[in-house]
Protein backbone atom coordinates (compact mmCIF):
# COMPACT_ATOMS: atom_id res chain seq x y z
CA UNK A 1 0.00 0.00 0.00
CA UNK A 2 1.70 3.62 -1.04
CA UNK A 3 1.51 6.24 1.44
CA UNK A 4 -0.36 8.82 1.30
CA UNK A 5 0.42 11.89 -0.16
CA UNK A 6 2.79 14.21 2.25
CA UNK A 7 0.54 16.31 4.55
CA UNK A 8 -2.59 16.56 1.92
CA UNK A 9 -6.07 15.58 2.54
CA UNK A 10 -6.31 11.66 2.47
CA UNK A 11 -7.95 9.82 0.31
CA UNK A 12 -8.91 6.19 1.08
CA UNK A 13 -6.05 3.95 0.51
CA UNK A 14 -6.41 0.93 -1.94
CA UNK A 15 -8.41 -2.48 -0.72
CA UNK A 16 -6.17 -4.35 1.13
CA UNK A 17 -6.72 -8.32 1.35
CA UNK A 18 -8.76 -9.34 3.89
CA UNK A 19 -7.52 -10.82 6.96
CA UNK A 20 -8.23 -14.75 8.07
CA UNK A 21 -10.98 -15.52 10.36
CA UNK A 22 -9.70 -14.91 13.93
CA UNK A 23 -9.89 -18.21 16.09
CA UNK A 24 -12.83 -18.39 19.02
CA UNK A 25 -12.48 -15.26 21.80
CA UNK A 26 -10.88 -13.25 19.50
CA UNK A 27 -12.37 -9.41 18.25
CA UNK A 28 -14.38 -10.05 15.09
CA UNK A 29 -14.38 -8.03 11.87
CA UNK A 30 -17.47 -6.45 12.02
CA UNK A 31 -18.40 -2.80 11.56
CA UNK A 32 -18.13 -1.10 14.87
CA UNK A 33 -20.59 -0.97 17.83
CA UNK A 34 -21.81 2.59 19.13
CA UNK A 35 -20.76 1.37 22.62
CA UNK A 36 -19.66 -1.50 24.46
CA UNK A 37 -20.13 -2.49 27.81
CA UNK A 38 -17.70 -2.82 30.59
CA UNK A 39 -17.15 -5.36 33.21
CA UNK A 40 -14.51 -5.81 36.18
CA UNK A 41 -14.99 -8.49 38.71
CA UNK A 42 -13.04 -8.97 41.90
CA UNK A 43 -10.29 -7.23 40.17
CA UNK A 44 -6.72 -7.51 42.00
CA UNK A 45 -3.85 -6.18 40.47
CA UNK A 46 0.12 -6.41 42.28
CA UNK A 47 3.16 -4.78 41.44
CA UNK A 48 6.55 -6.22 42.15
CA UNK A 49 9.24 -3.96 43.55
CA UNK A 50 12.79 -4.46 44.80
CA UNK A 51 11.31 -2.91 48.59
CA UNK A 52 8.06 -5.83 48.22
CA UNK A 53 5.00 -5.75 46.50
CA UNK A 54 2.65 -3.05 45.61
CA UNK A 55 -1.04 -3.62 45.47
CA UNK A 56 -2.75 -1.19 43.02
CA UNK A 57 -6.57 -2.80 42.74
CA UNK A 58 -7.80 -5.02 45.57
CA UNK A 59 -10.94 -6.06 44.61
CA UNK A 60 -12.37 -3.87 42.15
CA UNK A 61 -16.15 -4.65 41.23
CA UNK A 62 -17.39 -2.38 38.38
CA UNK A 63 -20.10 -2.05 35.46
CA UNK A 64 -20.36 0.10 33.02
CA UNK A 65 -23.05 0.00 30.23
CA UNK A 66 -22.96 0.82 27.08
CA UNK A 67 -23.33 4.54 25.80
CA UNK A 68 -22.63 5.43 29.37
CA UNK A 69 -20.25 8.33 30.18
CA UNK A 70 -17.86 7.75 33.58
CA UNK A 71 -15.82 9.58 35.53
CA UNK A 72 -12.87 7.76 37.33
CA UNK A 73 -12.27 10.19 40.63
CA UNK A 74 -9.30 9.75 42.79
CA UNK A 75 -6.15 11.63 44.09
CA UNK A 76 -2.58 9.72 42.33
CA UNK A 77 -1.62 6.73 43.60
CA UNK A 78 -5.58 5.41 44.13
CA UNK A 79 -5.48 2.83 40.94
CA UNK A 80 -7.27 4.52 38.58
CA UNK A 81 -4.46 4.79 36.36
CA UNK A 82 -3.99 1.15 36.35
CA UNK A 83 -7.28 0.38 36.27
CA UNK A 84 -7.71 2.32 32.68
CA UNK A 85 -4.57 0.16 31.73
CA UNK A 86 -6.41 -2.98 32.37
CA UNK A 87 -9.51 -2.16 30.26
CA UNK A 88 -7.48 -1.39 27.53
CA UNK A 89 -5.74 -4.60 27.47
CA UNK A 90 -2.33 -3.20 28.04
CA UNK A 91 -1.41 -4.95 31.38
CA UNK A 92 -3.03 -7.93 32.32
CA UNK A 93 -4.39 -8.04 35.77
CA UNK A 94 -3.00 -10.15 39.12
CA UNK A 95 -6.52 -11.49 39.57
CA UNK A 96 -10.13 -11.52 38.66
CA UNK A 97 -12.18 -10.90 35.43
CA UNK A 98 -12.18 -7.64 32.85
CA UNK A 99 -14.92 -7.79 30.06
CA UNK A 100 -14.98 -5.13 27.14
CA UNK A 101 -18.02 -6.26 25.09
CA UNK A 102 -18.35 -9.95 24.89
CA UNK A 103 -14.59 -10.90 25.48
CA UNK A 104 -13.09 -11.20 28.34
CA UNK A 105 -9.56 -10.39 28.17
CA UNK A 106 -7.82 -13.05 29.93
CA UNK A 107 -9.07 -14.98 26.89
CA UNK A 108 -7.39 -13.05 24.19
CA UNK A 109 -4.07 -13.62 22.70
CA UNK A 110 -1.80 -10.96 22.66
CA UNK A 111 -2.57 -10.99 18.94
CA UNK A 112 -6.36 -10.75 20.32
CA UNK A 113 -5.77 -7.75 22.47
CA UNK A 114 -3.94 -5.90 20.05
CA UNK A 115 -6.83 -6.32 17.51
CA UNK A 116 -9.21 -5.23 20.50
CA UNK A 117 -6.54 -2.20 20.97
CA UNK A 118 -6.17 -1.32 17.26
CA UNK A 119 -10.52 -1.66 16.64
CA UNK A 120 -12.74 -1.42 19.34
CA UNK A 121 -11.04 0.42 22.56
CA UNK A 122 -9.44 3.69 21.53
CA UNK A 123 -6.88 4.97 24.48
CA UNK A 124 -5.89 8.71 24.63
CA UNK A 125 -2.49 9.18 27.22
CA UNK A 126 -2.28 11.53 29.84
CA UNK A 127 -0.62 14.46 27.54
CA UNK A 128 -1.96 15.40 24.44
CA UNK A 129 1.55 15.94 22.81
CA UNK A 130 2.11 12.24 23.75
CA UNK A 131 -1.05 11.00 21.58
CA UNK A 132 0.12 12.79 18.25
CA UNK A 133 3.05 13.05 16.03
CA UNK A 134 4.46 16.66 15.93
CA UNK A 135 5.70 16.73 12.22
CA UNK A 136 2.41 16.02 10.17
CA UNK A 137 -0.76 17.03 9.88
CA UNK A 138 -4.18 16.12 12.09
CA UNK A 139 -5.16 14.44 9.37
CA UNK A 140 -2.46 12.18 8.93
CA UNK A 141 -2.32 11.44 12.43
CA UNK A 142 -5.82 10.01 12.45
CA UNK A 143 -5.01 8.46 8.81
CA UNK A 144 -2.38 6.54 11.00
CA UNK A 145 -4.29 5.59 13.67
CA UNK A 146 -6.83 4.39 11.54
CA UNK A 147 -4.31 1.55 10.18
CA UNK A 148 -4.58 -1.48 12.41
CA UNK A 149 -9.09 -0.86 11.52
CA UNK A 150 -8.57 -0.37 8.27
CA UNK A 151 -7.13 -4.09 7.59
CA UNK A 152 -10.24 -5.73 9.26
CA UNK A 153 -12.39 -7.11 5.84
CA UNK A 154 -15.92 -5.21 6.73
CA UNK A 155 -14.62 -2.29 8.57
CA UNK A 156 -15.99 1.27 7.48
CA UNK A 157 -13.93 4.10 8.82
CA UNK A 158 -15.01 7.79 8.84
CA UNK A 159 -12.44 10.10 7.17
CA UNK A 160 -9.89 12.26 9.06
CA UNK A 161 -11.94 15.44 8.13
CA UNK A 162 -15.14 14.43 9.69
CA UNK A 163 -13.63 12.68 12.64
CA UNK A 164 -11.82 16.24 13.59
CA UNK A 165 -15.52 17.64 12.94
CA UNK A 166 -16.72 15.39 15.66
CA UNK A 167 -14.36 17.07 18.09
CA UNK A 168 -14.97 20.67 16.80
CA UNK A 169 -11.71 21.56 14.66
CA UNK A 170 -13.58 21.15 11.33
CA UNK A 171 -10.89 22.85 8.61
CA UNK A 172 -8.33 22.32 11.04
CA UNK A 173 -6.80 18.99 9.07
CA UNK A 174 -3.48 20.53 7.56
CA UNK A 175 -2.60 22.07 11.00
CA UNK A 176 0.40 20.71 12.86
CA UNK A 177 0.37 20.35 16.48
CA UNK A 178 2.89 23.56 16.84
CA UNK A 179 -0.35 25.70 16.05
CA UNK A 180 -3.05 24.67 18.12
CA UNK A 181 -4.19 26.06 21.74
CA UNK A 182 -3.81 23.51 24.31
CA UNK A 183 -7.34 22.56 23.94
CA UNK A 184 -7.32 22.04 20.68
CA UNK A 185 -4.28 19.85 21.15
CA UNK A 186 -6.60 17.75 23.40
CA UNK A 187 -9.38 17.22 21.01
CA UNK A 188 -6.73 16.66 18.06
CA UNK A 189 -5.88 13.67 20.66
CA UNK A 190 -9.40 12.64 21.10
CA UNK A 191 -9.65 12.54 17.29
CA UNK A 192 -6.84 10.30 17.41
CA UNK A 193 -8.33 8.13 20.09
CA UNK A 194 -11.74 7.77 18.21
CA UNK A 195 -10.02 7.53 14.11
CA UNK A 196 -10.69 3.29 14.18
CA UNK A 197 -14.05 4.26 15.45
CA UNK A 198 -14.14 2.32 18.66
CA UNK A 199 -16.90 1.28 21.05
CA UNK A 200 -15.01 2.16 24.23
CA UNK A 201 -12.73 5.57 24.75
CA UNK A 202 -10.74 5.71 27.72
CA UNK A 203 -8.91 8.94 28.34
CA UNK A 204 -6.22 9.90 31.35
CA UNK A 205 -6.69 13.43 32.61
CA UNK A 206 -7.30 14.94 29.49
CA UNK A 207 -8.02 19.04 31.33
CA UNK A 208 -5.60 18.80 33.66
CA UNK A 209 -3.18 20.86 31.92
CA UNK A 210 -5.91 22.87 30.31
CA UNK A 211 -7.85 26.42 31.89
CA UNK A 212 -11.84 26.53 32.34
CA UNK A 213 -12.50 27.48 28.63
CA UNK A 214 -9.75 24.60 27.33
CA UNK A 215 -11.71 22.20 29.75
CA UNK A 216 -15.14 23.20 28.75
CA UNK A 217 -14.03 22.61 25.15
CA UNK A 218 -13.00 18.89 25.84
CA UNK A 219 -16.14 18.11 27.71
CA UNK A 220 -17.81 19.35 25.31
CA UNK A 221 -16.61 17.17 22.63
CA UNK A 222 -16.93 14.41 24.46
CA UNK A 223 -20.38 14.63 24.93
CA UNK A 224 -21.01 15.21 21.22
CA UNK A 225 -18.90 11.79 21.05
CA UNK A 226 -21.09 10.36 23.05
CA UNK A 227 -24.34 11.76 21.82
CA UNK A 228 -23.73 11.21 18.52
CA UNK A 229 -21.74 7.98 18.21
CA UNK A 230 -23.03 6.25 21.81
CA UNK A 231 -19.47 5.22 22.28
CA UNK A 232 -18.97 4.39 25.77
CA UNK A 233 -16.30 6.67 28.14
CA UNK A 234 -14.02 6.66 30.35
CA UNK A 235 -12.29 9.66 32.08
CA UNK A 236 -9.58 9.47 34.68
CA UNK A 237 -9.51 12.95 36.21
CA UNK A 238 -8.78 14.45 39.71
CA UNK A 239 -11.20 17.01 38.91
CA UNK A 240 -14.18 16.03 41.42
CA UNK A 241 -16.32 18.50 38.70
CA UNK A 242 -14.84 16.57 35.87
CA UNK A 243 -16.83 14.11 37.08
CA UNK A 244 -20.01 15.81 38.04
CA UNK A 245 -20.41 17.01 34.41
CA UNK A 246 -20.29 13.33 33.22
CA UNK A 247 -23.24 12.22 35.00
CA UNK A 248 -22.03 9.31 36.79
CA UNK A 249 -18.10 9.77 39.18
CA UNK A 250 -16.57 6.46 40.82
CA UNK A 251 -14.03 7.05 43.36
CA UNK A 252 -11.15 4.95 43.46
CA UNK A 253 -9.65 5.06 46.95
CA UNK A 254 -6.76 2.38 47.75
CA UNK A 255 -7.38 0.31 45.08
CA UNK A 256 -10.91 -0.42 45.17
CA UNK A 257 -14.73 1.37 44.33
CA UNK A 258 -14.85 3.74 47.77
CA UNK A 259 -18.26 5.94 46.26
CA UNK A 260 -20.04 6.88 43.52
CA UNK A 261 -21.26 10.03 42.34
CA UNK A 262 -24.87 10.10 40.10
CA UNK A 263 -25.92 13.33 39.09
CA UNK A 264 -24.87 15.18 42.39
CA UNK A 265 -25.47 12.54 44.76
CA UNK A 266 -22.71 10.78 46.63
CA UNK A 267 -23.24 6.97 47.53
CA UNK A 268 -21.10 4.42 49.23
CA UNK A 269 -20.36 1.26 46.99
CA UNK A 270 -21.24 -1.96 48.64
CA UNK A 271 -18.00 -4.41 47.42
CA UNK A 272 -18.05 -7.90 46.03
CA UNK A 273 -16.85 -9.10 49.81
CA UNK A 274 -19.41 -6.83 51.50
CA UNK A 275 -17.14 -4.59 52.93
CA UNK A 276 -18.27 -0.64 52.39
CA UNK A 277 -15.54 2.41 52.37
CA UNK A 278 -16.45 4.97 54.39
CA UNK A 279 -15.78 8.55 53.03
CA UNK A 280 -12.48 10.47 54.41
CA UNK A 281 -14.54 12.65 56.61
CA UNK A 282 -16.15 10.02 58.63
CA UNK A 283 -13.18 8.07 58.85
CA UNK A 284 -12.16 11.12 60.69
CA UNK A 285 -14.56 10.98 63.44
CA UNK A 286 -14.80 7.51 63.62
CA UNK A 287 -11.29 5.76 63.09
CA UNK A 288 -10.47 2.58 62.58
CA UNK A 289 -11.26 -0.23 65.13
CA UNK A 290 -14.76 1.76 66.01
CA UNK A 291 -18.03 -0.31 66.75
CA UNK A 292 -21.25 -0.14 65.06
CA UNK A 293 -24.19 -1.24 65.81
CA UNK A 294 -26.20 -2.11 62.49
CA UNK A 295 -30.47 -1.41 62.49
CA UNK A 296 -31.73 -2.90 59.65
CA UNK A 297 -35.56 -2.03 58.31
CA UNK A 298 -36.55 -2.78 55.04
CA UNK A 299 -34.36 -1.19 52.47
CA UNK A 300 -32.70 1.49 55.27
CA UNK A 301 -29.57 0.87 57.17
CA UNK A 302 -28.73 2.92 60.35
CA UNK A 303 -25.01 2.65 61.55
CA UNK A 304 -24.71 3.40 65.04
CA UNK A 305 -21.90 3.84 66.80
CA UNK A 306 -21.30 2.60 69.89
CA UNK A 307 -18.07 2.74 72.91
CA UNK A 308 -16.46 -0.25 72.64
CA UNK A 309 -16.98 -2.65 76.02
CA UNK A 310 -14.39 -3.00 78.94
CA UNK A 311 -13.28 -6.05 80.04
CA UNK A 312 -14.69 -5.57 83.03
CA UNK A 313 -18.40 -5.38 81.40
CA UNK A 314 -17.58 -8.16 78.94
CA UNK A 315 -16.88 -10.38 82.32
CA UNK A 316 -20.34 -9.08 83.50
CA UNK A 317 -21.70 -9.89 80.65
CA UNK A 318 -20.65 -13.23 80.50
CA UNK A 319 -21.51 -13.77 84.22
CA UNK A 320 -25.15 -12.32 83.84
CA UNK A 321 -25.27 -15.11 81.00
CA UNK A 322 -24.41 -17.92 82.95
CA UNK A 323 -26.64 -16.64 85.89
CA UNK A 324 -29.84 -16.68 83.65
Amino acid sequence: MTAPPPDEPMTAPPPERPMTAPPPDEPMTAPPAAGVAVGCHRLIHIYPTSTGDVVALSGVDLQISPGEMLALVGPSGSGKSTLVAILGGLMQPSAGRVYVGDHELSRLSAKGLAALRGATVGTVLQGAERNLLPYVSLSRNVWLAQRPAARLAGRRLDPPEAILDLVGLAGAGARRVGDLTPGQRQRAALAQGLAAGPGLLLVDEPTSQLDASGRDEVLAALATVNAERGTTVVVVTHDSEVGARLGRAVTIRDGRVGAEGRNGRDFAVVAGDGTIQLPPETLATFPAGTMFEVDHTDQSITLRAVASPSSGEEAAARENGRAG
